[in-house]
């Protein structure tokens, strides 16, 4: 039986992470190590704690924002400038598998909770710094949000409208991807390396290097071209009629993912638009192109005569990329994840009922 409950256990139980993060980076990293199975004790100071507890509406206690990246931990409140507490976290530091924290560089020095401190106590230990900029470099000090990361690493000016204005997305990219992801990354491979080796190690994660590091396609047509495309220009931005965004008569919208020639061609088909099926990038059309426009503004107008309902009924059967845009309380509603269990509703102690997504990732025995 006890071998049995082992296997069924998730990845990461038994690993114990201490975590001093606030906002979105680094709360959302440790909420998917808890959800890989690790204990994660959220650690905020005795104050106003965690900024993210007031960030919105609160209906009682907390905010939706803290309640959706902080599933699964525990919480303490601690005052790490006082000798005896700051004594009490070095205890459970040695104890530890990971403390992760998302200050300044330099803060955890001076609080005397660096990493040449925490490793003397517990060797094998694996520490994560998230910041903006990085430990070291010409900006590890300064101050910055998402949206500066965004735009020094060449992500921002590419995400805009066809008058080339920037738009803000409301995914966080540097946040989520050069933050959390590349946290989680970083540490479940110290980790690995840890019990091979026995010595831990420190994770630096520049949210900033995070978005460059995955800023591909831009960085494709700097080298085929010397620069990257005019926004809204390029393959994947809006520059090819078959990958592209719609709008419908009821003002929705479709999205067209037709990137390969044969979804192109089915796509074509159930317009009735034969005449359309070998005008494609693949086959020589120019990418932002003349031709390429021209065909989005006659699907333009083609997408403009149905309603966004109409046009996924249309294709439902087609198999060819074509999908709605949702809004969010319409995805929360769609059989696509509740048919997976991604969604559903749950108590908060004190909140109420909300809507919870679960852990994207999935494990099988």
């Amino acid at each position: 039986m006890e071998k049995a409950a082992v296997s069924n256990a998730l990845p990461l139980h038994g690993v114990r992470v201490l975590d001093l993060t606030r906002l979105l980076p680094g709360p959302l990293a440790t909420q998917h190590l808890a959800d890989l199975g690790a204990e994660v004790i959220k650690i905020e100071d005795t104050g106003s704690g965690d900024y993210a507890r007031t960030m919105g509406k609160v209906r009682a206690e907390v905010s939706q924002f803290f309640v959706a990246v902080n599933r699964g931990k525990r919480m303490l409140r601690m005052d790490l400038k006082d000798a005896a507490q700051r004594g009490e976290f070095l205890e459970m530091a040695r104890l530890a598998d990971v403390v992760v924290e998302s200050f300044r560089p330099g803060v955890m020095d001076r609080l005397g909770l660096g990493w040449e401190t925490l490793k003397q106590g517990n060797p094998r230990l694996v520490m994560c710094a998230i910041s903006g900029y990085g430990q070291d470099g010409p900006f590890a000090a300064l101050a910055g949000h998402d949206i500066n990361y965004l735009a020094l690493s060449g992500m921002l000016e590419q995400n805009a409208g066809p008058d080339g204005t920037p738009a803000l997305p409301n995914l966080q990219v540097a946040d989520l991807l050069g933050g959390a992801q590349q946290a989680v990354s970083g540490i479940l491979a110290a980790l690995i390396g840890a019990r091979t080796t026995g010595a831990g190690r420190f994770v630096d994660i520049s949210m900033t290097d995070g978005v460059l590091a995955h800023n591909i396609m831009p960085l494709v047509a700097v080298n085929n071209e010397g620069r990257s495309a005019a926004p809204g220009r390029d393959l994947l931005t809006g520059g090819v009629p078959c990958y592209n965004v719609y709008r419908t008569s009821d003002d929705r919208f479709m999205a067209v993912g037709a990137l390969e020639l044969k979804f192109w061609q089915a796509v074509c088909e159930r317009l009735g638009r034969s005449d359309l099926a070998h005008r494609h990038w693949s086959l020589g059309q120019q990418v932002g192109g003349a031709e390429a426009m021209a065909i989005k503004s006659d699907l333009d107008a083609l997408f403009r005569q149905r309603t966004q309902a109409e046009w996924t009924a249309l294709f439902a059967d087609a198999d060819c990329c074509v999908t709605p845009v949702l809004r969010m309380d319409e995805a929360l509603q769609h059989s696509l994840f509740r048919e997976r269990g991604m969604v559903s509703r749950q108590v908060h102690p004190t909140e109420g009922e909300y809507w919870a997504v679960a852990p994207a990732i999935r494990f099988r025995n």
